[in-house]
């Protein structure tokens, strides 16, 4: 029997699914804030969460970067103002 690859399904067995989020933000004009890896944090019962180190710190490192982007969008709209948006334009490829 053939295990499973540990950095395939380790904190990116569920990428399909943050991924399928991510794309409906973009698709959507909203800004995204990274972290440092996949945004997840792990545990089954009650207080394990506490215990998962690298999930913990990719938490404060995503609070961190989307604290900064929110503060950066709030400047840059008082100083700039919000950007132009252009009607959109939907190509038919079947014709």
């Amino acid at each position: 029997m053939t295990q499973p690859s540990p950095s395939g399904t380790w904190r990116g067995g569920l990428s399909s699914t943050f991924d399928e989020l991510n794309k409906f933000f973009t698709i959507s004009g909203m800004p995204v804030a990274s972290s440092q890896y996949w945004n997840s944090i792990h545990g089954r019962a009650p207080g394990e969460a506490e215990q998962d180190g690298e999930g913990r710190q990719t938490m404060r490192t995503l609070a961190r970067n989307m604290t900064f982007l929110m503060k950066s969008i709030a400047l840059g709209k008082e100083q700039f103002g919000l950007p132009e948006k252009e009607e959109r334009i939907a190509t038919h490829f079947i014709r």
